[in-house]
């Protein structure tokens, strides 16, 4: 299915690749918390492999499975405890889980920069697996799960960047911010907005979770996090000199292409959801 989909334009490859991803993600957080939470520990999961892979690539040796054992471990405690099947003291286990990164270092002969992988170890953590996690806080918002409020979000998120790649594409003349990413436009975001809000809009007649103003407040944080998300992760990638995180879903790269607006999106709903 992949090699055959390698064939297709980059466009066409792009539009198959996200409706089969995209059914299958709005399904499964349609049906029951335990499908959402089965299909993003996944998503999480290759994400997080995909990051350590890419820093092994500039020279880093950060603990792979270990680093994605933690952050794993972070995902599920938080689902669980949202979900009120287990306490919130159970987050206790995270420090000595993460406390084991240092003793496999300790016993690490071959590292000459120890404290390096170790830094680049929770780099993972923290820009993967928190993100994923709080996304379960903000589902569990009102103690129950609600699928409206993740695909509500998913929803503008993709509306926006499929409003910024067509309108960049087609009006593209000003640069965003030339030094990370050459190719964004201030037309692409600005058609990215525009779809964002409208998607909103729509929304907001049948999800009722949030009220109108709220749907669309929640777009406009999106558009604006996930623009600077997408931002970090290509100043990433200039960092160690490559142009996709992967190739694991045709047409958009890899996990991080994918879900780097998503996880800098979403600290910032979570504390909108919270505060206000």
């Amino acid at each position: 299915m992949i090699s055959r989909l390698n064939s297709y334009s980059n466009l066409r490859q792009r539009v198959i690749a996200a409706l089969i991803g995209g059914a299958v993600i709005i399904f499964s957080s349609w049906y029951s918390p335990w499908t959402y939470f089965a299909v993003f520990f996944v998503i999480c999961m290759l994400t997080l492999l995909e990051f350590y892979k890419l820093t092994g690539l500039d020279g880093m040796l950060p603990l792979k499975f270990w680093g994605t054992f933690s952050g794993m471990s972070l995902f599920t405690l938080t689902f669980l405890i949202e979900k009120e099947l287990i306490t919130y003291h159970y987050y206790v286990l995270i420090f000595p889980i993460a406390a084991g990164t240092f003793f496999i270092k300790l016993y690490r002969k071959a590292d000459t920069k120890p404290f390096t992988s170790i830094a680049y170890t929770f780099l993972g953590i923290c820009y993967v697996a928190i993100p994923f996690s709080l996304l379960h806080v903000c589902v569990f918002i009102d103690g129950y799960y609600s699928h409206e409020i993740v695909l509500g979000l998913l929803f503008i998120i993709w509306a926006s960047d499929t409003g910024a790649y067509f309108a960049g594409t087609k009006f593209g003349k000003t640069k965003l911010f030339e030094r990370v990413s050459p190719k964004k436009s201030w037309e692409g975001s600005i058609g990215g907005t525009v779809t964002a809000l409208a998607m909103a809009f729509v929304i907001s007649y049948f999800y009722r979770d949030l009220l109108p103003f709220e749907w669309l407040i929640l777009a406009l944080i999106a558009v604006v996090t996930a623009t600077y998300g997408d931002l970090v992760e290509s100043l990433f990638k200039r960092s160690i000199a490559i142009k996709d995180s992967g190739t694991s879903i045709p047409g958009h790269g890899g996990f991080l292409d994918r879900f780097d607006g998503l996880l800098l999106s979403v600290p910032f709903i979570l504390a909108y959801l919270i505060l206000f």
